[in-house]
């Protein structure tokens, strides 16, 4: 089984080209689940029922999210409504929506977990903890196939996370960072990892923020309205393959299109 894991889109340039180039993709490397997070897919930050629904459209089989998920206050109830978005499950309970959740392709399930790291960001359950406590769901072990989107800051939590998991889950790759790296790899129980799979937006800016807006902050440390920039884009993720009999990945490949 291929499963495609697309990194944080960002605004409507990022949805556009997103839009382009995921249905043919997909259809070109034969992908059975496309995973995407769409936590900035709005323009300026967060995402909303239309960007959600646009990166569906797209080709998303399911969207995880990150810190930003109730940045707008209009996603709250498409939260709840919506069985195929979800958001970190290591947020309070009684938080609007879900933090996982299963698909079925009929021969195999897969369930998908949203963890939010805790080094430099909020102060949430500890994603360790929350996931040991997910992979205990009768629902969850069930499933074959476990993949786990881990929205973190830092490389050492995320790096730490993948290996804690090792030879549990399927396949752990990060979100957030914006910033694609290259340490893809099969862990050596089987798990498939990658820090962080990138961005889908504009190439050139500062994580998808207009570089001059970005420098404005950093300089003045006075508050800078955020806008997106609309030059050429690229799309960034990665694929896992995955043996549907063991659950195990056996090959990762990074994606970068622009």
């Amino acid at each position: 089984m291929n499963i495609l894991a697309i990194g944080d889109v960002v605004g409507a340039g990022g949805c556009a080209f997103l839009r382009a180039h995921l249905p043919s993709f997909k259809k070109l490397n034969r992908i059975d689940v496309c995973i995407v997070n769409g936590e900035n897919s709005a323009p300026g930050n967060g995402i909303t029922p239309t960007s959600a629904q646009d990166l569906f459209t797209s080709g998303a089989d399911l969207i995880t999210t990150g810190n930003h998920v109730y940045r707008r206050r209009e996603l709250y109830n498409y939260l709840d409504e919506t069985e195929y978005l979800i958001r970190p499950a290591n947020y309070r309970a009684g938080s609007p929506g879900r933090g996982y959740q299963i698909i079925d392709k009929g021969r195999v399930r897969i369930a998908v977990i949203n963890l939010l790291g805790v080094v430099f960001l909020d102060p949430l359950e500890n994603p360790f903890d929350c996931v040991d406590r997910l992979l205990g769901q009768e629902d969850i072990q069930d499933c074959r196939i476990k993949i786990v989107d881990f929205h973190a800051e830092a490389t050492a939590e995320k790096r730490a996370l993948g290996f804690y998991l090792d030879g549990r889950i399927s396949a752990l790759f990060g979100t957030h960072t914006h910033v694609q790296t290259a340490d893809e790899q099969v862990l050596p129980q089987g798990t498939g990892y990658l820090t962080d799979l990138g961005m889908t937006g504009e190439i050139q800016s500062v994580l998808g923020v207009r570089p001059s807006l970005a420098i404005e902050k950093m300089r003045t440390g006075m508050p800078v309205r955020f806008e997106n920039g609309d030059g050429p884009c690229m799309m960034c993720g990665c694929i896992f393959e995955i043996d549907e009999q063991t659950g195990r990945t056996t090959q990762v490949q990074r994606v970068s299109i622009q």
